[in-house]
Formats: C-alpha cells, sequence, structure tokens
C-alpha cells in the first residue's frame, strides 16, 4: 500500500487527505501523537515510505490531571487513544502507554462528574437526516481534546468501553453491564450508543439508545475483548514482522514535563469588536457593479441604487416598476428638473438622464438615502425615508438658488405603478398595464389594479408632490405613459421635458399603459430654497388612501416621519446585532444579489465546469428561483464568518431581499459533520431558527453529501461566491471589484450618406398614407418616413416557421424564439 503521495516534505507529516479534481494535497495534517493516525504512521516509517523524522514531528503536548499526564487529542475521544493499540503494543509506563491509561482514568471521572456512564467517543446520536439516516461525529472529554464545545453534548458509545478493557478491564466490565441495564443490548450486542443531550432528547426523557450497530465499533470490541482473554495475540503477530519489530523502539519513548495549560473546551466567542456609526458615499454612479442600499419598514421595502434607479415593494407586491439592467440601471421613480428660461433639464439623480451634474454624491445610512449634485447654479439634495408608522415613503427635495437671479424651476415626477407581484409583471407586462385606473383626489394622485376575481384584495397606490415652502405654482398630472415619454422615447429623452410643454395633460381613468407623474413649478430667488415632498403610499381601501394622503399633507407629520426613521434604523441594528459598518458591507453585496455581475461570482473557470440546468438545484432542496449566496466553508476556527453571513441574510430578509443562503461544509478533516452540527446549531440559535431548508432560507450542505455535479451547478448560479480563507464579511465587500474588460470601439464601414444613397428616392406605392403603401404587386408594404418621424402606433412583422421565428417592427427592434415565442426566447 503506496501512501507517501499523502506525505508533505516540508512539514514532515500526513495530509488528512487528497483532492483528485483539483490534485492537491488537503491543507489540514494529522499532526498529534495522540491520535489513531499514529498506526498508520509507524506502519509507514517501518516500511521506508517516509523518514523516522516524521514519527518526532508529531505533536506531544501534555496536560496534568488528576490521574497524572497525559497526551492532549484533537476530540478527547477514546477511539484516537486506544484504537492503534488494539494491534500495535505499547509497553508499560511509556508516553503512550501512561496516556491511554490517564485518558480511561478522566473519561470515568468525567462520567461520574455528569452522573452518567462513561466511554465518550465518536458514534452516533440523536439525529437523522431526511432519508432517516443516523448522524456521525466525534464525542469527547473536555480538558482532554484541543476540539472547544466537547462539553455540550454527552453521547457515551458502548464499544468505548470495550477499547477501555486493554487498560482497566474491572472498571470496563462494570460499566458495560450498567449501560446494558439502561436497554443498549440488542440482536447484534450492544448498541451503537446512548444519547444524554438534554437538548436532543424528548420531553420526559433522560437519555435516548441509538438502536444501531457499525460493525467497524464491533469489529474494535471482539479485538478489545480477544486481546484481554487470549494475551493479545494481534499485538504478538503485529511483532511476528520483521520490519514493525526492528522500530518498535519508537513505542517505548518515556513521559516527558508536561504544558501546564490546559486546552480550551468552551465556545468560540460571540463578541464583535465595536464599530462608529458610518455611512457609504459614492460619488461615481457608473461604477462596475450598481452600489444599491436598502431601506424598509418591515413590510414596506424600497431599493435605491447610487444612481437613483430602484423599485418600492410592499412585502411581494411590486408597486413600482422595476428590471434587473446592471448596464443602465435605469428603473425606478425618478423626477426631473427643468429652468424654464435656459431649457436646461437635469434629474435629482444620475439617472435617468444618465449624467452627474458638476458634483455629485450618493449618501447610504442605516435610516435613509441622500443624492446631493450640483447643476446650472442650483444645488440639489433629495433624502429618501421609509416611515415606520405609514406604509409610505418620503423623499425630501430641497433646491438652493446658488446664482445671482431669480430661477423658475419645473419640477416633474415619473413612476410606473404595477401593484402586482414582479414575476406577473415580468411574464405579462402590457397584459398587466390594462387593469390599473388612476384618478385625482385633491392633489393625491392614486392608482389601483381592478380585481380579476372576487377574492383578489385591491390595492392604492399613492403619489404626492407636496410644497413645504410655499412658491410653486398650480399641480399638474399625466397618468398615460405614451403621452408623457412620446412615441419612440425613453425616459431619458421624455416628450413632456421637451420644448416648452407647459402643464401636463391631465389624464386619468383607465388608460392603456399607466404612469404616475405630477408637476409643480418653483420660483427660487437668488440665494434661496424650495422644499418639496415627495410621496409614494399604499394603503388596502380607498377610503385608507385617501386619509394617508391627508395625513401627509401635513409638514409636521412629514417631519416626524424623518425623525422616527433614523430611530427605527437604531432599533434594528440593535435587534439583529449589527453595526452601521455591517450594514454597509450587507448592503454593497446585496447590489451583487439583484443585479448578475462576474465581480462576486465564481471563477469563469468554475462556471464552465457545470453542465447542469437550474432545476438540478431541486435534489439538494434548493429552488433556484431567487438569488443564490454561497459560503464555502473549510476552517472550523473560523465561525465567526457564519454569523456575521447569518446576520447578512437576516438583514437582507428583513429589508424585502429574498436570498437562499448556502452554507457548503469544506472541511478537510474526515469529521466534517462535526463542524456541519456546528453549523446547523448556530442557525437554530440564530433568528433564521425556522428557515433552515425553507424558500428563501438557510441550507446547510457538507461536500462528502454533494455530488461533483451538483457543486459544479452550485458555483455557477450562486450570484456571491463567499470564502473563509478571505476574512471577514466586511472584508470581502470592501474588496475591489475586478475591472471590466472593454469592449473594441466600433467603427463602421459603411457611412449613413452611403446607406442613404441606397434607398430609392421614390416608391410607387398603391394606397399610400403619407407613411407607406403596397408595392404595385402587393407583395410589399413599405414604410417611409422623414428625419425624426415614428409611425403613430408599433408596426411588427412576424417571420416565422411552426419551430423557430422572429418580430421586427419598424424601429428594427424585436426578439427570436424558438418553439414558443413566449416561453422559449432566444434574445
Amino acid at each position: 500500500m503506496e501512501w507517501n503521495f499523502l506525505f508533505e516534505k516540508r512539514s514532515k507529516l500526513f495530509a488528512i487527505g487528497f483532492h483528485v479534481d483539483e490534485a492537491r494535497l488537503e491543507r489540514s495534517h494529522y499532526d498529534l501523537l495522540a491520535s489513531e493516525a499514529r498506526l498508520g504512521s509507524f506502519v509507514a516509517i517501518a516500511t521506508g515510505q517516509v523518514p523516522q523524522e516524521h514519527w518526532f514531528r508529531l505533536g506531544r503536548t501534555g496536560i496534568h490531571t488528576s490521574a497524572g499526564t497525559c497526551l492532549v487529542s484533537w476530540s478527547g475521544t477514546l477511539f484516537e487513544y486506544l484504537m492503534p493499540s488494539l494491534v500495535m503494543p505499547e509497553t508499560s509506563g511509556t508516553l503512550l502507554a501512561e496516556a491511554n491509561r490517564v485518558a480511561v482514568a478522566e473519561q470515568i471521572r468525567y462520567g461520574r462528574s455528569r452522573g452518567i456512564p462513561w466511554g465518550i467517543s465518536e458514534s452516533a446520536y440523536l439525529l437523522t437526516d431526511a432519508q432517516l439516516n443516523w448522524q456521525y461525529r466525534a464525542f469527547g472529554v473536555p480538558g482532554l481534546g484541543l476540539k472547544r464545545g466537547l462539553g455540550d453534548d454527552l453521547v457515551v458509545a458502548p464499544y468505548a468501553s470495550a477499547l477501555a478493557l486493554l487498560f482497566s478491564p474491572h472498571a470496563a466490565l462494570s460499566n458495560l453491564r450498567r449501560l446494558a441495564g439502561l436497554g443498549t443490548v440488542g440482536r447484534y450486542g450492544q448498541c451503537e450508543a446512548i444519547d444524554f443531550t438534554p437538548a436532543r432528547l424528548p420531553s420526559g426523557k433522560q437519555h435516548a439508545v441509538i438502536r444501531s450497530w457499525m460493525v467497524h465499533h464491533l469489529g474494535m470490541t471482539l479485538l478489545a475483548c480477544d486481546q484481554v482473554l487470549h494475551e493479545a495475540p494481534m499485538q504478538r503477530r503485529f511483532l511476528a514482522d520483521p520490519m514493525l519489530q526492528a522500530h518498535r523502539l519508537l513505542l517505548q519513548e518515556r513521559p516527558a514535563s508536561p504544558v501546564a495549560a490546559a486546552p480550551d473546551a468552551g465556545y468560540d466567542s460571540h463578541e464583535r469588536p465595536a464599530t462608529a456609526p458610518t455611512l457609504r458615499v459614492v460619488n461615481d454612479p457608473t461604477g462596475p457593479l450598481p452600489e444599491v442600499h436598502l431601506l424598509s419598514n418591515g413590510r414596506y421595502h424600497v431599493m435605491v441604487s447610487a444612481a437613483g434607479g430602484g423599485a418600492s415593494r410592499l412585502d411581494d407586491l411590486a408597486l413600482t416598476r422595476w428590471r434587473e439592467d446592471s448596464t443602465r440601471d435605469h428603473w425606478g421613480p425618478f423626477c426631473y428638473l427643468r429652468d424654464i428660461r435656459s431649457g436646461d433639464l437635469w434629474a435629482t439623480a444620475h439617472q435617468p438622464l444618465g449624467h452627474s451634474g458638476e458634483r455629485y454624491e450618493a449618501i447610504f445610512t442605516q435610516a435613509k438615502a441622500e443624492f446631493r449634485r450640483h447643476d446650472h447654479g442650483i444645488t440639489t439634495h433629495t433624502e429618501i425615508i421609509v416611515s415606520p408608522e405609514d406604509d409610505v415613503e418620503l423623499r425630501r427635495l430641497t433646491l438652493t438658488n446658488g446664482s445671482h437671479t431669480t430661477r423658475i424651476i419645473e419640477i416633474t415626477t415619473y413612476a410606473e405603478p404595477v401593484l402586482a407581484p414582479a414575476t406577473a409583471d415580468l411574464a405579462h407586462p402590457a397584459f398587466g398595464n390594462l387593469f390599473i385606473e388612476t384618478e385625482m383626489i385633491g392633489d393625491a394622485l392614486l392608482a389601483s389594479r381592478r380585481p380579476r376575481s372576487a377574492g383578489e384584495p385591491r390595492r392604492w397606490l399613492i403619489h404626492q408632490l407636496l410644497d413645504r415652502s410655499k412658491v410653486t405654482s398650480q399641480l399638474s398630472c399625466e397618468t398615460e405613459r405614451v403621452r408623457f415619454l412620446g412615441r419612440g422615447r425613453s425616459v431619458a429623452d421624455p416628450l413632456a421635458c421637451s420644448g416648452n410643454p407647459g402643464p401636463l395633460s391631465g389624464s386619468l381613468g383607465a388608460v392603456l399603459d399607466a404612469v404616475l407623474a405630477l408637476r409643480r413649478t418653483v420660483t427660487i430667488p437668488a440665494g434661496g430654497r424650495a422644499v418639496l415632498d415627495i410621496v409614494y403610499g399604499v394603503a388596502d381601501s380607498h377610503a385608507a388612501a385617501t386619509g394617508l394622503a391627508e395625513r401627509y399633507r401635513d409638514a409636521h407629520l412629514a417631519d416626524r416621519a424623518r425623525s422616527l426613521a433614523v430611530m427605527y434604523g437604531q432599533v434594528v441594528l440593535a435587534q439583529h446585532g449589527i453595526s452601521e459598518l455591517e450594514v454597509q458591507a450587507f448592503a454593497r453585496i446585496a447590489g451583487s444579489l439583484m443585479y448578475a455581475s462576474s465581480h462576486r461570482r465564481a471563477a469563469a473557470v468554475a462556471i464552465m465546469r457545470n453542465r447542469r440546468t437550474r432545476s438540478g438545484l431541486w435534489s439538494s432542496g434548493i429552488s433556484g428561483d431567487l438569488p443564490i449566496c454561497l459560503l464555502r466553508m473549510s476552517d472550523g476556527n473560523r465561525l465567526d464568518l457564519i454569523r456575521e453571513t447569518l446576520r447578512a441574510h437576516a438583514w437582507w430578509r428583513s429589508h424585502g431581499l429574498a436570498v437562499e443562503l448556502v452554507i457548503l461544509i469544506e472541511d478537510p478533516s474526515l469529521y466534517r459533520q462535526e463542524l456541519s452540527e456546528r453549523v446547523i446549531g448556530m442557525v437554530a440559535a440564530s433568528s433564521q431558527a425556522q428557515l433552515l431548508d425553507r424558500p428563501a432560507g438557510v441550507f446547510v450542505r457538507r461536500l462528502d453529501q454533494v455530488p461533483e455535479e451538483d457543486r459544479h451547478l452550485m458555483m455557477a448560479y450562486a450570484r456571491v461566491v463567499i470564502s473563509d480563507a478571505g476574512g471577514s464579511l466586511i472584508q470581502f465587500a470592501a474588496r475591489r471589484l475586478r475591472p471590466a474588460s472593454q469592449a473594441a470601439k466600433l467603427e463602421p464601414t459603411l457611412t449613413r450618406h452611403a446607406m442613404l444613397a441606397e434607398i430609392p428616392a421614390h416608391y410607387d406605392l398603391q394606397f399610400n398614407n403619407g407613411l407607406g403603401g403596397f408595392t404595385r404587386d402587393g407583395r410589399e408594404y413599405i414604410i417611409t418616413l422623414s428625419p425624426h418621424a415614428a409611425t403613430p402606433a408599433p408596426w411588427c412583422n412576424v417571420l416565422a416557421n411552426p419551430g423557430f421565428g422572429t418580430v421586427v417592427s419598424e424601429r428594427g427592434v424585436g426578439y427570436t424564439w424558438a418553439e414558443n415565442c413566449h416561453e422559449f426566447r432566444l434574445t
């Protein structure tokens, strides 16, 4: 048997294992003499595969106990101390024999102190997985093992008492009889274990017997009995091999002076260093990834990006339209500003016009989001909060005239109402728009969705543009999108804000494509300022909607909401046990979860290994319908990262961002189940306890239980991949993003004039209506438009066969599909 490929020449130790797919050794090593692995080390040295120096590289840290000096092991199990003695002789009085004797004495003492039988080792315990398989991990005695948390469980394994027959046969036999009296004997002898851990026991039970038999534990039991009854025949056979006999001197090492310090058997510390409140300032809204912030009162959620895009929701109900588009980030409620005299047009944020003025910054804190910019002598400050008392979003707009002349500024708001689940709006936006109705009540613009069934609730979306400084003109409104944007135009160039439009048209009712737009004109003297409140809110009835609008006409109540938002933000921090600094990190990572990007995903090489589709996630209990955050854990000493990520998941959820958190345990040791159980315990002790293996919840999976193809699938679909090798979550969020590769500049080979020259100046068309007509043979319809002209409505042409097709319009845009034009769009 060759095992020198597991031997690391630098450390002179054996690695825990070897990654075949990555062709590399595990980072962890067997580095303690008090370990079952010393049997393999001895044989490897005796057969000449590794140098003798390896034996003396094994740790020999010793501790004082009431029974004498003992070597420290990792888990404090009798298996670690005694299993090699079943075949490998250890002379009385030597370092190993003394350590084994003291380990048995300490196990006996610990059992008496807890009032239970003794004999703690690795075994199954009172927990099963979804397939009803008993779970298995190492349990030990605090003080003997280096591992933390050994005092939290009480699981006694009868085979551990059988191993103790080698050193204390009378006490071991008495203990086995005591275990039998508790019902541990079954068809195949002593059962696997008996669990005394109160947290896992049913109410009123003092213990639970694990009625399972593991052949290797029964085999060790038989070997131990054989050694006691027949004078150690296996040890005699071991020494009959000349190579093993030649190295027996290694087993006769004398005890050395112990180290006074005992291993720490406590939990990891939950305390975190206090951090001062901080804020996040973004000066460049066109970075490689949208920077987002989340505001919420627990029901009403607002997502806002550093460019001014975003959306509002009430629980799972989308209030305003939003699409995930990291290249433009041009969806959300917007506010346009226009100088009446000069015609200059800008916005309160970078979007929707796509420029940031002379100075620009977005400022995010737990309680609010702010935008500051300076354009054409006007300083604009927008403050966004969510009221803790009502389902209302308040955007306070302050305009300061820094010029030397009086300025007349036209303020126009714009939002596209949805009032339906976002998935429904994404699937059928045009159909959904048909059910929106609008009306004007005083200065409040209301939108509601007509119910399609008797049981469907009807909600009202309220929008107001309130003058707090009494310097504005009369209010006007618009609710028809085509009138506001114009044919063939967009939010970056709306018809309602071009030329000299004046008041909005005032269209209301059951329009085909609804928007909510309000306009006021403010007159600001030199050095003066104007303050307005832009209000969005939602109510469950028409009466409640009008009452909510009346409530926020009062400037004092609006000021109260702003003050309460700051206080509520501090309460949320205290409830989640997080700092403002952590909030900023959580929000930064939220940007990668909401906008698909390569910056925080797995490397392209890892993604390319995947050959499966999203449905493959279902076998792991993960839907794949929500963004996935994958946390890879390989070091049991970095559990603080898991606590931090659980706090992030709780904060995302409380702010309306549903995320599936997958924790993949990649612990290289043989007992990664133990780390998995600690992680599950941490989830159970957190606010996420009810979300374990639930939609939008937490999924803990072990590497050895996840097939390789499923791991590749998780890596490919996760929008954020976090590794415990990368430090804390704050450090992960602050890491500089990889710059996006720049595409080569497009150089047209054909000029516009050359293309126009190919178009005939005149067509002989039938039924020509000024925009187009049919050719003489009736096989074609030709549209001819003058510059900047457009057809009065979209003109679409479908090209298709039974399995494939495309649609194009008079503007050239369209899409291609296969099989089904809605379900299988290719572009």
